[in-house]
């Protein structure tokens, strides 16, 4: 069995890196030993599952030989029923190593940049761009992750034209990575007085962040532009010059930063998420791949496209990738969307585990 093999691959490789842990030579090299004890950490789930299976197998197979010989039916029975519970166990924990073999991605552990923008609808757009801000806010909160605002650019009637932030934390791409795409909006606008449902849009894109190492930006490919930030309708909020505009010219990528008092600050800020951009542009080796990795990321914006809408006159909230309806939708925009981030992980896993059969 293909699968068993590479298990006991894994297990001899946990097992030889265990006991180079213990050698007085590595634990005298803290960089060696470090690196040991994370290159164990990754694979130390599976194998302790693969040696409960094989442990489990080696029970079945020792109460088979033994119901063979037994000749008191008393004990017979006790057999039996030994070896159906192993066989349940093992048909539970094969899908559970099943799971444990996918390909992980490689960058569901690390922070991530999140970006939303008010789509169609004008200001009624602008306004559920607030509200989905508001429900990340929310989100990250409840999971003791931290929100660090880059950029933020309001409309006069409060809505989002729109907003980027950082968001540390354990897993923080892996719990928002899903949350990508053309979010949809059904109701009546506090702006609409003649009380007719109407259709808006905001986008949200949600990036893994990059280390400084992964992507080298040359002082040669940037031009640097510093202004004075701005809040709604253009009035300044701020009488020096701290805003930072970031053009990578290479590939016209541009990064504003107005929302800390030090040029320094947004300096720094600006250019994480420039790397973080450009991961995501180089990650896709070329400029039109990387054009339609961003528009399956958030789409055009159009009404027509969603992964996900909010339909206020019934109380709704549905999935379209995984046609999923939650009828919470006051509580789901305050920040309470964990069980659809769970049932879309269950959904990519699914797929993933159809993929391999």
């Amino acid at each position: 069995m293909k699968m068993i093999e590479k298990l006991k691959d894994i297990y001899a490789r946990y097992e030889e890196l265990s006991e180079k842990m213990s050698d007085p030579s590595v634990i005298a090299d803290t960089a060696l030993w470090t690196e040991t004890a994370k290159a164990q950490a990754e694979i130390s789930e599976t194998a302790l599952k693969y040696a409960e299976y094989a442990q489990t197998e080696r029970r079945k197979e020792q109460a088979e030989e033994a119901a063979k010989t037994e000749a008191d039916p008393e004990m017979k029975e006790l057999l039996a029923e030994e070896i159906e519970e192993c066989k349940r166990q093992l048909l539970t924990l094969t899908d559970e190593l099943k799971i444990l073999l996918l390909p992980k991605d490689k960058n569901d552990d690390r922070d991530c940049i999140v970006e939303i923008r008010g789509g169609a609808g004008g200001e009624e757009a602008a306004l559920f761009a607030y509200e989905l801000y508001r429900m990340y806010l929310n989100y990250c909160e409840r999971h003791r992750l931290k929100v660090e605002l880059v950029d933020i650019n309001e409309t006069e009637l409060g809505g989002l034209k729109e907003v980027v932030f950082n968001v540390s934390g354990k897993d923080a791409y892996k719990q928002l990575k899903f949350e990508s795409g053309v979010h949809r909006v059904q109701r009546v606008p506090e702006t609409e007085s003649q009380g007719r449902v109407h259709t808006s849009t905001a986008t949200v894109a949600v990036l893994p962040e990059a280390e400084d190492v992964e992507v080298e930006i040359k002082d040669s490919d940037i031009r640097l532009d510093v202004y004075r930030s701005s809040g709604a309708g253009g009035q300044k909020v701020n009488k020096t010059e701290t805003a930072i505009r970031i053009t990578h010219m290479p590939t016209g990528i541009v990064v504003t930063c107005q929302d800390e008092r030090s040029q320094l600050k947004n300096k720094d800020k600006a250019f994480k998420v420039l790397r973080s951009r450009l991961y995501d542009y180089y990650s896709t080796r070329n400029r039109s791949a990387y054009d339609e990795h961003r528009k399956s990321l958030v789409g055009t914006g159009d009404r027509s496209e969603r992964i996900r809408t909010y339909n206020f006159p019934q109380g709704r909230v549905t999935d379209h990738r995984i046609g999923l309806s939650v009828y919470n939708l006051n509580e789901f925009i305050m920040g309470d969307i964990e069980n659809m981030i769970e049932a879309l992980t269950i959904a990519d896993r699914e797929a993933k585990l159809a993929g391999e059969e």
